[in-house]
């Protein structure tokens, strides 16, 4: 019998990579790092042997879509920031068998969702980065999700995370479910990115703020309110991917149901004009 035994959303901007490089950014996201160490430890210290990725920056156009092949191996830079991800090495090992089982259950439920084995078919650096910090060795198997869901609702999305739990749970797995993308997610004009030193800070004030009362939601445990707000957050503060890595990861908690806390690791912050955080929640 499979369980869930962790769950957390996760940022993963490109300048943690940049952070570990010689140069002007050397060291500037250290505390995210660090708080991508710290939840590893606490993966493995659930006892987890595989990790469950929402990936934001897995763009689909119709249905859902999860990267279950047996093996991941390769050397990748972003399409979209190749100046700033070049050459991450990675060598991971996938399961096959829970992608297969999140799939079927998700369609069973109305949301037709297809698991890939496909040999050409790469991950993306919504799971490449968290990897390569949480998971450098490889010893831990790996499925990722699309979370970039350009036409889809969220009602759908709830599928998806209740299939990933159900699936689990009919699998043989330790599983901890990660949702990578960010919080509030509009990113600077890049017209004026430079003048407002646009690595380091945030485009909205108004997006900050509704960040952090999210956040204290979060940590208090009021996800009912949160609920009942998140399809206009995801709009007012263009949540990354539409937030469907944030609707999957709650429906997999319980949605309503649910009456856990958030622990946030490390500090929020701001990226290029967006919001980004670590979190940790309670899994029951």
């Amino acid at each position: 019998m499979g369980e869930l035994v962790f769950a957390a959303k996760i940022t993963h901007v490109p300048t943690m990579v940049m952070s570990e490089q010689e140069g002007p950014l050397n060291g500037c996201r250290q505390q995210a790092i660090d708080g991508h160490r710290e939840i590893a430890r606490r993966i493995r210290a659930a006892g987890a042997d595989t990790i469950v990725v929402v990936d934001t920056h897995w763009l689909v156009n119709a249905g859902y879509h999860i990267n279950a092949k047996p093996h991941f191996k390769g050397i990748y830079a972003s399409n979209e920031f190749p100046q700033f991800i070049d050459r991450i090495v990675y060598d991971l090992p996938g399961n096959p068998e829970l992608g297969d089982l999140i799939a079927r259950i998700a369609t069973e439920k109305g949301a037709y969702t297809l698991s890939h084995q496909v040999e050409a078919l790469e991950l993306e650096y919504g799971t490449l980065v968290p990897m390569h910090f949480m998971n450098p060795d490889g010893d831990l198997k790996v499925v990722s999700v699309a979370g970039w869901c350009t036409v889809h609702s969220q009602d759908s999305s709830r599928k998806v995370g209740e299939a990933i739990r159900a699936g689990i749970e009919a699998s043989d797995s330790k599983v901890a479910l990660l949702a990578s993308g960010s919080l509030s997610h509009q990113m600077w004009p890049t017209e004026i990115y430079a003048e407002n030193n646009g690595t380091f800070t945030i485009s909205k004030e108004f997006n900050r703020q509704v960040d952090l009362m999210v956040l204290d939601m979060w940590t208090r445990g009021d996800i009912a309110t949160f609920l009942k707000i998140l399809p206009e957050y995801a709009v007012a503060c263009h949540g990354e991917g539409h937030m469907h890595d944030t609707v999957m990861l709650f429906a997999a908690l319980g949605w309503d149901k649910y009456n856990g806390k958030g622990e946030v690791i490390g500090e929020y912050f701001p990226s290029s004009g967006t919001g980004q955080v670590n979190v940790v929640f309670e899994v029951i």
